[in-house]
């Protein structure tokens, strides 16, 4: 009788070596990108108690992973990122130095219906400015926005933004129907009212309200920084129905879309009054959470994503017993000459074999160090891609293998 093989709970995921590298290409891309605007890293806990996130997230609180842990505190993982940022903020207040800017890659979990681009466990790419009021904190936050798409490849992409000042008339349930607007269109958002306690009546009101709003002073000036900044017309525009879904939503509110991607792969929001409500304390902060999976999926269907990320230049192969401690010397000594190799760990399988496991692998090199070489005081290095194979010293190997950098 077969055993059965365990699987991964429904909306987690396990990332295989290939699609691993993406990810970390992709995490590694916006840390540069996120550096490169002074943002610094901050990293907050799996769990946090359950009552840091009742009550500020709104609607959605249904999707908590929540429990009880061993000492009967009731906890909940990870929601979001800026709640516990707030959090952080509010502890730390006479240490960090302010205008804070922080990022933050790390996983979030929410027990969501699991589709495609939707998953229970996800990581989550947030970029925040706290203790500044100001509308230009929000146009760089937002600008970032743009400019990571943009330097991810992107030629054509957009912010929608909007100001849920603008919406203080609307009832919260209201402007979080409207936020489905594009997702399940007008009547949608009318049946959706509706069922949430208002008139039919009142429904289209709260409707065309928000369809004829104006841009106020701070979407101008957000509006006007982009343009300072050279992004194309066509990338930003002011879009009164984008609302946001997070109870926490104060002032200015965007989406990043690009076409061909289903819904936004960016939002974000202004949330003045989050880290006082959560400790008391007054803050103003501003920022956004990036779908990285998503964003992922996106690359992929544009040809973004580099074709090889094999990180690991050449394969090492053991020629025999006798001479694998050669080989594993050599080894070191290319290693600490700043390159990544791999040694194939088991002298008994044959040459044949062990080369064709570095082509699998699409490892560029293969590196033999058999007796013949070792009484020469050469090395063999073989090309994966033309079939080449050359002999070589070991000054010459480090700078052929550092040149195909």
């Amino acid at each position: 009788m077969k055993n059965n093989i365990p699987q991964t709970l429904k909306g987690f995921r396990d990332f295989l070596p290939e699609e691993a590298k993406k990810r970390q290409w992709l995490k590694n891309k916006l840390v540069k990108i996120f550096t490169s605007w002074g943002f610094e890293p901050l990293e907050t806990p799996t769990l946090e108690s359950l009552e840091l996130f009742a009550g500020q997230i709104g609607e959605d609180e249904k999707l908590f992973f929540q429990f009880e842990d061993a000492g009967g505190r009731k906890v909940a993982m990870r929601y979001d990122q800026t709640v516990p940022t707030c959090r952080v903020v509010a502890q730390n207040q006479q240490t960090i130095t302010f205008p804070f800017k922080r990022y933050q890659i790390q996983p979030a979990f929410r027990a969501e219906k699991p589709q495609k681009g939707r998953y229970r466990e996800f990581l989550q790419c947030d970029a925040d400015i706290f203790g500044v009021a100001s509308p230009i904190a929000d146009a760089e936050v937002i600008a970032l926005s743009l400019d990571i798409y943009r330097q991810l490849g992107f030629t054509s992409t957009q912010v929608k933004i909007n100001d849920r000042s603008l919406l203080v008339d609307i009832p919260y349930p209201a402007i979080a129907a409207i936020d489905k607007l594009e997702k399940i269109g007008e009547v949608g958002v009318l049946t959706e009212i509706e069922r949430k306690g208002f008139s039919q009546v009142e429904a289209q009101k709260f409707l065309d309200n928000v369809r004829s709003t104006k841009p106020n002073a701070t979407i101008k000036t957000i509006l006007e920084y982009l343009g300072a900044l050279g992004f194309p017309k066509s990338w930003y525009v002011f879009e009164p129905t984008i609302a946001r879904s997070f109870s926490y939503s104060s002032g200015p509110i965007w989406e990043v879309v690009i076409p061909g991607s289903p819904g936004s792969v960016l939002g974000g929001e202004r949330f003045d009054q989050l880290t006082e409500k959560i400790s008391g304390v007054k803050m103003p902060g501003t920022g956004f959470g990036l779908g990285f999976d998503r964003t992922l999926e996106t690359m992929e269907s544009y040809n973004l994503i580099p074709q090889s990320n094999q990180s690991t230049k050449a394969l090492i192969t053991l020629f025999s017993s006798e001479t694998a401690n050669q080989s594993v010397k050599l080894a070191n000594i290319i290693r600490n000459a700043g390159l990544n190799v791999s040694v194939y760990p088991d002298p008994s399988v044959k040459l044949a074999k062990q080369v064709k496991y570095a082509d699998k692998l699409k490892i560029p090199f293969v590196i033999i160090l058999g007796d013949e070489e070792i009484a020469q005081q050469k090395i063999a290095l073989k090309n994966m891609q033309t079939g080449e194979q050359q002999t070589m010293d070991l000054d010459q190997l480090i700078a052929r293998l550092k040149n195909q950098d």
